[in-house]
């Protein structure tokens, strides 16, 4: 014969089972309350909720004798704190008062039994005369309020708690390693021990975290450079940590292939300068990203060799140069093969205009601003097509002499265009230019030396 209790327990599960449906209901109107009221704040991040399942009821009921407390199954539901567990989640500990003080400017209007409602919906009502935050059994704190939601003939009660990021993952823990756990009571204290040191640890992560976020807030959003700056860095740092892993999974081992993303990112961006504003950068970004996202699950294999849908064509000389130089080395240098096939993949449009395109961009990065800085020199057009002619011909050598991709790093190729420009600075004659050609040669050869 079967105990009297677990016929109340299955009866209880029964009525909460039959009124599933008006439960959803009032938890979707609560959760939309909330995120509706809060959204605003910076703090918030976000609402979830959940129904008090089977399994967690009929362990409460046992847990706790509740089924001694309360003389009948809907005497218990009607009594049952927690039957809809709401969580409002924001980023840092400090960020949990801040919640609780929006709520309790919010649910002004005083009620009965230490229930407070608020003006935009009267059917929710907290209690707010507990003090907050409360001591749990652990003896940490944790921000829960008691709540109901009373219309017409319905009246549910739920619960409210405000979590930040490291303590809804601290909760987690908690529940799962300690609550779950009924072995830990024979080695309790330890068990607080080791539990008081991974809160202390998650409460330094949350400080840390906060600093960051302060940090990237106080960069000046008003300057469009720091927002392309960002935007280039975060695009760079989500194609490397995609590509290695598949690199890693391919040869057993990782290379370092981080700038070469850099510059990836960088002629991704640059080809879109002419067709987006620089306020449109995060239009930009997310367009990447999505492209990313399409073929971050395709499998890219490393020994195979890179093919063109046709022949290369390129007019300006010293772009068809520079194009035969890698054209010879991209099927045998390893990271050059790697950098072309990742550009490939990211880039739409067939490999050959793709190439093009990228042997484009190197030009204008080598050659542009040492050109603009000629340019702005009162000397004949002869000379100054004569100058740049003679650096041109030393970029050339540069990737004659080697083919290392260290070449079109960045910040090395900034520092190579400084360099040059410093010499030019001093070229007010073309005599000037006779005398200082010979200190510009030595000066570009030591860049050359580098990658001997």
């Amino acid at each position: 014969m079967k105990l009297e209790l677990f016929d109340y327990i299955d009866r209880t599960l029964q009525i909460v089972d039959e009124n599933k449906d008006a439960l959803n209901k009032v938890a979707e109107s609560l959760e939309s309350f909330f995120t509706d009221s809060l959204f605003i704040n910076d703090h918030f991040l976000n609402v979830n909720y959940r129904i008090k399942s089977s399994d967690s009821l009929r362990e409460k009921i046992l847990r706790h004798n509740l089924y001694l407390v309360y003389n009948s199954p809907d005497e218990l539901i009607e009594n049952l704190s927690d039957l809809i567990g709401f969580r409002i989640e924001c980023r840092f500990i400090l960020d949990e008062d801040r919640i609780y003080k929006d709520i309790f400017d919010l649910f002004n209007i005083e009620e009965e039994g230490g229930y407070y409602s608020n003006p935009l919906n009267s059917s929710i009502l907290l209690k707010l005369d507990d003090k907050q935050p409360q001591i749990q059994k652990n003896g940490f704190e944790i921000y829960k309020l008691d709540g109901k939601y009373i219309k017409d003939d319905v009246t549910v009660n739920f619960e409210l708690q405000i979590k930040s990021m490291v303590n809804v993952f601290w909760g987690d823990i908690d529940h799962r390693v300690l609550y779950k756990n009924f072995n830990y009571v024979l080695t309790e204290d330890f068990f607080k021990d080791i539990m008081s040191s991974i809160k202390e640890s998650l409460a330094m992560i949350d400080r840390q975290l906060m600093l960051i976020y302060n940090h990237l807030n106080k960069v000046d959003s008003s300057n469009p450079d720091n927002d392309k700056n960002q935007f280039k860095a975060l695009m760079s740092k989500i194609i490397h940590d995609i590509y290695i892993i598949k690199v890693r999974q391919e040869l057993g081992f990782v290379v370092d292939f981080k700038k070469s993303t850099d510059v990836i990112v960088e002629y991704v961006f640059s080809k879109e300068e002419d067709s987006y504003n620089n306020d449109n950068y995060g239009d930009n970004f997310i367009r990447v990203l999505n492209r990313i996202n399409e073929i971050s699950n395709n499998e890219i294999t490393l020994d195979n060799y890179i093919e063109f849908e046709r022949e290369i064509y390129i007019e300006d000389d010293f772009e068809r140069r520079l194009g035969n130089i890698l054209l010879n080395v991209i099927n045998k240098d390893f990271k050059w093969n790697l950098f072309f096939k990742i550009l490939f993949e990211i880039e739409e449009g067939n490999n050959a205009e793709n190439f093009e395109e990228l042997i484009h961009f190197l030009r204008v990065r080598f050659c542009d601003g040492i050109e603009k800085e000629l340019n702005s020199k009162d000397l004949e057009s002869s000379y100054k097509k004569e100058i740049m002619l003679y650096i041109r011909e030393f970029i050339l050598e540069l990737f004659n002499r080697t083919t290392d991709i260290e070449l079109i790093d960045l910040c090395k190729l900034e520092s190579l265009n400084n360099t040059i420009r410093k010499v030019l600075d001093r070229v007010q004659s073309y005599n000037d230019w006779l005398v200082l050609k010979t200190e510009l040669h030595n000066k570009i050869m030591k860049y050359c030396v580098v990658y001997k």
